[in-house]
């Protein structure tokens, strides 16, 4: 583990941690998240950014030079369902395009509780059917999210399978919360270690997205749904992650029901620690990971 992770895993548990405890209100946690989107550092000159509405959602489309024609990324990002937006992740994006070779649309879905579940889902449906429609090959395509973004991938997943729709030729879950019931032992287990998330926070951001919906649900928590279909999926999490079982038992059922999935368990690695990767060598090491995974599985005839 490099001295920068050591850094950022201090750096995280004083400035993160402290500032997303169940007593902060969204109202707040929207404003400083917007007050941050200013240091954010923008995307390389030759990355082309444009602004996007697709499927009525309004998204950030990337495209790097190195974007090969029909090959397409989806982003989804995290926030707990009740925060978040493509801007704050301007940093990484171009990255996974990049390293992918692909052009990325992160969308800005609808938040709880003003829009519970499913409007996220809902959101990122039509946008997946919009990047179809708009000339996406789904056989070198794919969909990423991270933290309820990473959940909201393989719900989405889900949906579309149910659904008899194209599916991406492979998935990326990042700190995925596949659990909305909150029963994965790490949540307890892993209270104290984890340097970015409160365990104590889940119980009362799943009732804001759920708003009275079964947590069981598997468009809601995915990790009860029957994964049989999907797509190869890579999923990685920290080993001391409060998430940390969301994503391997997750992966257990994936394998169970005999899909293509690979679960790497990053030794110490905050949550979504790939978010900082202009400081951290282990962040650009997991994005080159992903991006040659996406190029394995996107790279059918």
């Amino acid at each position: 583990m490099s001295l920068q992770a050591e850094l950022v895993r201090l750096g995280a548990r004083f400035f993160i941690k402290r500032s997303t405890r169940p007593e902060v209100s969204i109202a707040e946690r929207r404003r400083r998240l917007h007050a941050y989107e200013r240091w954010i550092p923008q995307s390389p000159a030759a990355i082309e950014t444009l602004k996007r509405v697709l499927g009525g959602v309004p998204a950030i489309r990337v495209v790097p030079p190195e974007a090969r024609p029909g090959h397409h990324i989806l982003y989804l990002h995290g926030g707990g369902y009740v925060a978040g937006s493509p801007a704050l992740y301007r940093h990484l994006t171009w990255r996974f395009a990049a390293a992918t070779g692909a052009s990325l649309t992160a969308i800005d879905y609808r938040l709880a509780p003003e829009h519970p579940f499913p409007a996220a889902l809902d959101d990122a449906v039509a946008a997946w059917r919009a990047l179809l429609a708009e000339g996406a090959d789904p056989r070198h395509s794919a969909i990423i999210g991270d933290s309820a973004g990473g959940g909201l991938t393989l719900a989405l997943a889900l949906r579309l399978r149910d659904q008899a729709e194209p599916l991406p030729a492979a998935l990326v879950a990042l700190s995925p919360w596949t659990d909305l019931a909150i029963t994965g032992a790490s949540c307890r287990l892993n209270a104290a270690a984890d340097p970015m998330l409160n365990a104590d926070d889940l119980v009362p951001l799943a009732a804001r997205y759920l708003a009275g919906a079964d947590p069981r649900n598997p468009y809601a928590s995915p990790l009860y749904g029957d994964p049989r279909g999907l797509p190869p999926t890579l999923l990685q999490v920290g080993s001391d992650e409060i998430l940390r079982d969301d994503a391997v038992r997750m992966a257990e059922r994936m394998r169970e029901a005999g899909c293509e999935v690979t679960l790497e368990i990053w030794p110490r690695m905050p949550h979504v620690w790939h978010g900082f990767a202009p400081v951290l060598p282990e962040a650009r090491q997991a994005i080159a990971r992903i991006g040659a995974f996406l190029r394995r599985w996107t790279a059918a005839p």
